[in-house]
C-alpha cells in the first residue's frame, strides 16, 4: 500500500488549496505572519487581514520600525492580542539582531516571541522546505482519527504520543506540500462534524474510520464550566471625542486602547469628577453585552456619560486619549468595545 505521506501529497497535487495568499512570493517573513494569525483562527477569516496586514508591514524593517500601536490597529478584530504584541517583539529582535531577515535555523526560530514547536517547524517546512513536524489542531485531527489516539489532545500524554506519529509520518521529499497538505486535508476533509470520510485519501486504513467512530476522535476536553463575569463600562464623550484609556500590556486586550472599567454602577459620577475633574450630564444605561473568552464569559454593561465641556478634558498621554470620533485615530481596538464605539455614534446626538 502507499504510505500516508505519499497518498496525502497525491491528494493534495489534485485537490489541495494553493492559491492562498501566502502561498504567492514564498519567503520565511510572508510565511511567518500567516502561521500567526492562522492560530486559532480560520482561514476565510485571516486572508483579509493578511492582505491588509503585508501591505502595511512589507518587511521585517517595517513592522519592527512601526508602533504597537499601529500593528494592534491592524490586528483590530481578530483577536488574540498577545498574538501582535509578540510579532511585534520578534520583529524588533530580528531587526536588531539578524539584519532583518528571518532565520533559517529551527532552534533560533523556536527562541522568538509567539512561536512555538508546531510553529517553527511550518514556516522553516514551508518556506524553506526543512523536514519538520507540524501539530496544528487540523493536524492533531487527522492522527488521532487515523491513529484512534484515545485522550484529549491538549493533556501533555495525548501529545507527546501524536508528536511521535507525526515526527515519523514527516517525509524526506516535498515536505513543504506534505506540510499544506496534511493541513488542508483536517481543514476540507477531516473536519471535525461531517468529516468526508469517501474521499479521503487515508479512510483505507484510517482506524476511527473502520469503526465507524471518526466523530469521537479526538477526544473532547474535559468539561469545565466557564466563569461569567462583569464589568461596566464607560462611554465618556465630550464635543465629539471619547475618553480611552491604554490596558496593560499583557493579560487581555493587552496593549489596545479600551473604555474605563467600574466594578459598579454606583461609581460613574465620583468617577467622573475624581478622574476628570467633570460633572456628569447625561447618563445613559445601555442593554448588557456578552463577550466570551477561551476561559471565561464577560458581561459588559456599557454607560453613556455626556460630560460638560472640552474645558475639563485631562491631556492626551500615553495613557490616556481623547478619541476623536468623526476623524478617529489609527489604534489598536478591541472587537466589543469597536462596537460599543460605533454604537454611540449612531445613537447618541454628541
Amino acid at each position: 500500500m502507499v504510505g500516508f505521506s505519499e497518498r496525502i501529497v497525491s491528494w493534495f497535487d489534485q485537490s489541495g488549496r494553493t492559491d492562498l495568499p501566502w502561498q504567492e512570493d514564498v519567503t520565511p517573513y510572508r510565511v511567518w505572519i500567516s502561521e500567526i494569525m492562522l492560530q486559532q483562527t480560520q482561514v476565510a477569516m485571516v486572508i483579509p487581514y493578511y492582505f491588509r496586514f503585508m501591505e502595511r508591514f512589507p518587511t521585517v524593517q517595517v513592522l519592527a520600525d512601526s508602533s504597537i500601536d499601529e500593528i494592534l490597529h491592524a490586528w483590530s478584530g481578530l483577536g488574540y492580542y498577545a498574538r501582535a504584541r509578540n510579532l511585534h517583539k520578534a520583529a524588533i529582535t530580528l531587526r536588531d539582531d539578524y539584519r532583518g531577515e528571518f532565520p533559517l535555523d529551527f532552534d533560533v526560530v523556536l527562541k522568538l516571541p509567539g512561536i512555538g514547536r508546531s510553529t517553527a517547524g511550518a514556516i522553516l517546512a514551508l518556506s524553506d522546505n526543512q523536514r519538520h513536524a507540524i501539530l496544528d489542531g487540523n493536524v492533531k485531527r487527522v492522527l488521532t482519527r487515523y491513529h484512534a489516539v484515545d485522550g484529549w489532545p491538549g493533556s501533555t500524554k495525548v501529545a507527546n504520543v501524536l508528536w511521535e506519529f507525526a515526527e515519523n509520518c514527516a517525509p524526506k521529499e516535498r515536505i513543504a506540500d506534505y506540510t499544506q497538505a496534511i493541513m488542508d486535508l483536517g481543514a476540507t476533509l477531516c473536519t471535525r462534524t461531517k468529516p468526508r470520510c469517501t474521499t479521503c485519501p487515508l479512510n483505507i486504513d484510517c482506524v476511527a474510520h473502520s469503526m465507524g467512530r471518526e466523530t469521537d476522535y479526538p477526544g473532547k476536553r474535559p468539561k469545565k464550566t466557564k466563569p461569567l463575569k462583569t464589568t461596566h463600562m464607560l462611554l465618556v464623550h465630550c464635543e465629539g471625542a471619547l475618553y480611552l484609556q491604554r490596558r496593560p500590556p499583557s493579560g487581555i486586550w493587552g496593549g489596545l486602547w479600551s473604555l474605563p472599567e467600574l466594578p459598579n454602577v454606583d461609581a460613574v459620577t465620583d468617577w467622573c469628577e475624581q478622574e476628570l475633574n467633570a460633572t456628569a450630564l447625561d447618563v445613559d444605561h445601555w442593554e448588557t453585552m456578552r463577550h466570551s473568552f477561551s476561559h471565561y464569559d464577560l458581561d459588559i454593561n456599557p454607560i453613556s456619560v455626556r460630560i460638560a465641556s472640552a474645558a475639563t478634558k485631562v491631556a492626551d498621554t500615553d495613557k490616556v486619549l481623547w478619541y476623536t470620533l468623526d476623524d478617529p485615530p489609527g489604534i489598536g481596538l478591541a472587537a466589543p468595545v469597536k462596537r460599543l464605539i460605533d454604537n454611540l455614534q449612531e445613537n447618541v446626538s454628541l
